[in-house]
Formats: C-alpha cells, sequence, structure tokens
C-alpha cells in the first residue's frame, strides 16, 4: 500500500507505537527531516487534515526580472507541503473551524458597530437580528419551551403526541411522531429551494420597506440601501432556517439614512415581506413559503441584544452544517444507501437522505435536474452557501485572509511590495491528512494549548 493510500486509514495500534513508527519513519533519513515535518506541523496551527502540495514558489523583481527567492517541496519531508485545510466545518476540522468562526465574528460585528474598512457611524443606523423559519412538514418531538424548560410532548392540540418531557440533549427531539405522516418530499424540497426563497425575500424587503414608506421602489432605493449578513443553521428536525443581520443605510454606509426609516418601518417590511414570498417549484404541485415564525429583534448597544452578542450568536453557526440534525459531513453515494444509520445518521436523516435519492433520478423526475439533489443529499437537500452577506454590508472574508497572510509574512521578514514584485507559484495537490503515526504525533507535540483550542467550538 502506497503512503498516499494510507492517509486517514485507521488503525488498531496504541498511541505510544504510532508515535514511534512516526519518529523512525521521518527520522530515517536525518534528524533534520523529522525538525522540518515538525516545524511544518506547528504552522499547522492544530489543523487535523492538512492538504498537501507539490510544487515550487518563485518571487522575482519585476522591473529586472532578479530572482529574489525561490521554495522547492522537493527538499520538504516526503517531497510535500502541509497547508491547513481551512474546513468550516467542526466536525471536520476543529482547529479551521474555529477560525473560520472567528472570522465569520468579525464580518458581522464590523457591520454593526465599524472597523475593518467599514464606518462606525453604522452602529446609529437601524439594525435588528431576523430570524426566518421553515413551514411545519409533519408533527416532531418537542423540546424545551420559550422559558428554557422541559414542556409535553404534545405539539398540536389534535394528532399523534408522547406525552413525555424531553431534555435538552435527548436524541428524540426533532424526529417525526409518525414518521409515516411526514411530508419528507415537501422538507427536502424546501430545503433545496432556500436559497430561492431568501433571494425573493430580499427583493421583496425592498418594496414592502418603499410600502410602508408611502414611496415608490424607485424612490426607495435613490434614498435607501439595505445592506444584511445572514447564516444558515440546522434545526434539530433537519430544516434549515436563517439569522441575518440587517441594516438601513443612506446611499453608502458613510451616510444615514432618512429619519422615517426607522427600526419600527424595518420590523413591519420583514414579516410582511417574508409572509409574501411564494415559489411555485416546477413539477411539484405545493406552494413552497416560509414558515409563520418569523422573529425580528433590535439591535441594540444599550440593551442585551448587543454587537458582541449577536455576532457571537450568528457566527457559532457558522461552523455547524447537518450533523446538528443527526445527518452525515461528507457526500454519499448509491452503495450508502444501505447503511445510512452505521455511517452516523439517525433515521429521520437517513430517510431525508434516501428521499433526495429518490427525487434526484432524473429519469423519474427530470424536473428537478437543477437542485441537484443527489449531489447535496448529506446536505439534506441544501445546496446554498452557509454565510452571505450583501456587497456594503462589512468586509469580507478574503480580506481578512489577506490580512492575515500579510501580517504572518511581516513577522517572518518574508513581505514584498506587490507594485514591483511578481511571485509565480505552481502547486499540485498530492493528498490530504496525516498517516495514522503522523496524526498521533502531531496531537503530542501540538501541546494542550493548541489541543484545546481545536477542540472548542
Amino acid at each position: 500500500m502506497s503512503r498516499s493510500d494510507t492517509l486517514l486509514s485507521g488503525s488498531s495500534a496504541s498511541p505510544e507505537e504510532l508515535i514511534g513508527t512516526a519518529l523512525k519513519d521521518l527520522s530515517r533519513s536525518s534528524p533534520a527531516v523529522l525538525r522540518r515535518w515538525l516545524d511544518q506541523v506547528h504552522t499547522l496551527r492544530g489543523c487535523s487534515q492538512p492538504v498537501r502540495l507539490v510544487g515550487e514558489k518563485l518571487t522575482l523583481d519585476g522591473r529586472t526580472g532578479e530572482v529574489l527567492s525561490h521554495y522547492s517541496t522537493s527538499a520538504e519531508p516526503h517531497g510535500q507541503l502541509m497547508v491547513r485545510c481551512k474546513n468550516r466545518r467542526h466536525s471536520r476540522c476543529p482547529a479551521c473551524s474555529e477560525e473560520y468562526r472567528a472570522d465569520t465574528f468579525h464580518l458581522i460585528r464590523s457591520g454593526l458597530a465599524g472597523g475593518k474598512g467599514v464606518p462606525e457611524q453604522v452602529a446609529a443606523h437601524p439594525r435588528v437580528l431576523a430570524t426566518l423559519t421553515a413551514p411545519p412538514f409533519g408533527a416532531v418531538h418537542s423540546g424545551l419551551g420559550k422559558d428554557g424548560k422541559p414542556r409535553t410532548c404534545h405539539p398540536r392540540r389534535t394528532g399523534p403526541a408522547c406525552w413525555r418531557k424531553h431534555k435538552d440533549d435527548d436524541p428524540l427531539i426533532g424526529q417525526p411522531l409518525d414518521p409515516e405522516d411526514y411530508d419528507y418530499v415537501h422538507h427536502v424540497l424546501w430545503n433545496a429551494c432556500a436559497g430561492i426563497l431568501w433571494r425573493r425575500f430580499a427583493i421583496y424587503l425592498r418594496r414592502h420597506l418603499a410600502q410602508h414608506a408611502g414611496m415608490t421602489i424607485t424612490r426607495f432605493n435613490e434614498t435607501v440601501r439595505v445592506s444584511y449578513a445572514k447564516v444558515a443553521e440546522f434545526q434539530k428536525r433537519g430544516v434549515v432556517h436563517f439569522h441575518a443581520v440587517i441594516r438601513l443605510d443612506g446611499r453608502d454606509p458613510h451616510s444615514p439614512p432618512p429619519p422615517w426609516a426607522s427600526v419600527e418601518l424595518l420590523q413591519a417590511a420583514i414579516v410582511s415581506a417574508a409572509a409574501a414570498v411564494r415559489y411555485d417549484l416546477p413539477g411539484y404541485e405545493t406552494t413552497l413559503r416560509w414558515g409563520r415564525q418569523v422573529d425580528v429583534r433590535p439591535i441594540d448597544s444599550d440593551l442585551e441584544l448587543t454587537e458582541q452578542a449577536v455576532a457571537g450568536y450568528v457566527a457559532k453557526y457558522a461552523t455547524k452544517a447537518t450533523e446538528t440534525a443527526g445527518g452525515l459531513d461528507k457526500p454519499v453515494r448509491s452503495a450508502d444507501l444501505g447503511r445510512l444509520q452505521d455511517l452516523g445518521a439517525n433515521p429521520h436523516a437517513a430517510r431525508l437522505i434516501r428521499t433526495c435519492w429518490q427525487l434526484g433520478d432524473l429519469t423519474r423526475h427530470p424536473a428537478y435536474a437543477e437542485l441537484r439533489l443527489r449531489k447535496w443529499a448529506h446536505m439534506l437537500g441544501f445546496r446554498g452557501h452557509f454565510t452571505t452577506k450583501s456587497r456594503t454590508y462589512s468586509t469580507t472574508y478574503g480580506a481578512l485572509r489577506t490580512a492575515r497572510a500579510d501580517y504572518r509574512l511581516q513577522q517572518l521578514g518574508q513581505e514584498h511590495d506587490p507594485e514591483t514584485t511578481l511571485v509565480i507559484n505552481h502547486w499540485t495537490y498530492a493528498g490530504q491528512g496525516f498517516t495514522p503515526a503522523e496524526a498521533a504525533l502531531a496531537e503530542f507535540t501540538a501541546g494542550p494549548s493548541t489541543q484545546r483550542r481545536s477542540r472548542s467550538t
């Protein structure tokens, strides 16, 4: 078996035996190889699924063509360079997901309080935290009530009920009370079209704001700009809902909106716009729409819902996906359909995945071709981005990553002037992850602080 074949593979050896194997393998050529491998692990900062690259980097003086520096992976251990995977999902890489969560926090907060290129004046603009949910698809086991205490599981006045009081960690919460009466098709198609519903909501919101203000949409667009950032979250029943920070500006973030563009106007328009959104999916007889539960709360530095609290609340969902609903974090194949529960899916999520696979049969359901339901079956049909924002809301992930990379280059004394320097990169993907022995050694050398940080959420 080749080395690349052993990446991510399991092992029954003890941690001590694995560490010994890694030390022997890496130091076989020379102690310098082991030291360089440890240096690479240190730069990964706890990443558990590093991407392995083969190639080179050439830095040239753009005016004279002089070679300023040259780097090649040929001198690296195994001839490869390890870089962080940058996976946002906590279930895949806790360390990289923590970096993504922190970036999301700064992206959300800068749009509320300023900073990162956003003027501080936005803190005085009307701002709300809105939550848009899906409609019911059938009765499910319920958990805590609004008071935070367990409530009797009887979600409807008529129909099935279990009459128990489920604790917050009860795996039954979110599972259908009667799976045979649950509308799995509607559920899957709603997830698949949630992004379309959001786009329509964003359009309708401007129209409803104009209507509530008593002016034409053209006049409104000339006066007010709507900015937002949203994050998708999977509820325990396996359906997405959106948490969105929505802000009203003048023609740009530097100018305040007119006095009539108030928080109350924004709250009323969000509720009415969400209620008005409809989408008729070709080939499906039921109209898709938002659920009745639309929560809109003003953001105020002097109240409990502060900029800091909202940014932290929204950012924590950026690293989650279907695992919170008992789903899977990897794409599935036809061979997996008979063993979904063995792979970790609960019965409800497994049935949703199978429904995606059935609806993704284009010979029977050609109208759903654009939904690509089989590709997104592990996401229970949802195919949108988990974090999105409007162009003027705040900074971007790219800007935050560039600033972080420039800072590290400056620390290493490797910064260069982009106006006079040309950097040529040539990289080839060589694999991902550690061998079991390397994983044990990497965790051992990471130290307690790095391990705690990578396991946090």
